[in-house]
């Protein structure tokens, strides 16, 4: 069995952190403590050795952020607002919390997918609907509208403490993966930038479908509806082996990040990586450590995370299952 890597996300006011065998999702709560939600990883993508293939594996990635990540969020956001002597955090689930998750998905498909091949496809119109010239600018947009996006929702004040946590997440990584024991101050020396960071790996996804989606223009049929919904419909399929393709580049190129050549690879995605994280504060990486002891525990790794003297921050509050 492989190296395994650990890493995780940042939700609403904490981080979820990943590992072998289970997840765990920290939070801190309006009254400044740290809520815990643990569960093993039982799904066929971690459990089964196909799941652990080349290019397969990569789907597991693409399950952290559509199936993991977005229970975490949800379970994060119940925390976040909840109520001084409140038994339990409001739970933001069903029909709310799934309308919002399928707005938000048809916003991000509308965005990234339908624009970028409309005005592809419009623009190439200039080039004598050239296939190369229409994937490149079909690429070159989205890869556009990604860092305008990312940049823009930065702005907000709620995402910068969003940015903050990712930053946790990435020092936490950093600081286990060099040996160091994990205390605020040990894992505050640390980058905030990861070079298997879900933005990096987002850039990969978007230079990758720059060149498999180049021969699918379908620019042959003569319906212009036709040949639009051929593309959006194709570049849907083609996604889980886009993702399985850039799984393996980051997860080469981190393994041979002194190469020069693989250095150069990964340096793009860490400068994408200055938007989507900011330097944290303590607190914030508290609760990152937090997050990761119980998955590190649960592959049998339980003497790297020194405790602090708080009681209240020895025992992170339990709390219900996610939705």
């Amino acid at each position: 069995m492989g190296k395994q890597y650990y890493g995780g996300q940042a939700v609403i006011e904490g981080v979820m952190m990943r590992g072998r065998k289970a997840m765990a999702v920290a939070v801190r709560n309006p009254q400044g403590e740290i809520v815990l939600h643990e569960e093993p990883l039982t799904a066929k993508i971690y459990t089964s050795k196909w799941g652990q293939w080349p290019f397969v594996r990569g789907l597991a990635m693409l399950w952290d952020a559509l199936g993991l990540g977005m229970r975490a969020l949800l379970w994060s956001a119940d925390v976040a607002v909840q109520e001084e002597n409140q038994e339990k955090p409001t739970e933001f689930t069903g029909p709310v919390a799934w309308t919002t998750i399928a707005a938000s998905l048809s916003f991000a498909i509308g965005l990234f997918f339908l624009l970028p091949t409309f005005v592809a496809k419009w623009m190439a119109g200039f080039f004598g609907d050239h296939a190369v010239v229409d994937a490149v600018f079909e690429g070159a947009i989205r890869l556009l509208l990604f860092v305008v996006y990312i940049w823009a929702i930065g702005l907000m004040p709620d995402i910068r403490r969003v940015f903050g946590y990712h930053g946790a997440e990435h020092k936490t990584i950093n600081a286990y993966e060099a040996g160091e024991l994990l205390t605020v101050e040990n894992v505050q020396k640390y980058s905030v930038q990861h070079t298997r960071c879900g933005t990096s790996f987002l850039l990969y996804v978007l230079v990758i479908s720059i060149i498999l989606f180049a021969p699918l223009t379908f620019a042959g049929v003569e319906q212009a509806w036709l040949a639009l919904l051929l593309r959006f419909v194709t570049r849907l399929l083609l996604i889980p082996i886009v993702a399985g393709i850039a799984y393996e580049i980051i997860r080469f190129s981190a393994a041979h990040d002194k190469n020069p050549i693989m250095r150069a690879l990964i340096t793009p995605g860490l400068w994408l990586q200055k938007l989507t994280t900011r330097e944290p504060d303590d607190g914030m990486v508290e609760c990152a450590i937090a997050g990761l002891e119980p998955v590190l525990a649960a592959d049998g790794i339980t003497n790297v995370v020194v405790r602090p003297a708080t009681p209240q921050d020895q025992t992170p509050e339990p709390a219900p299952a996610l939705p």
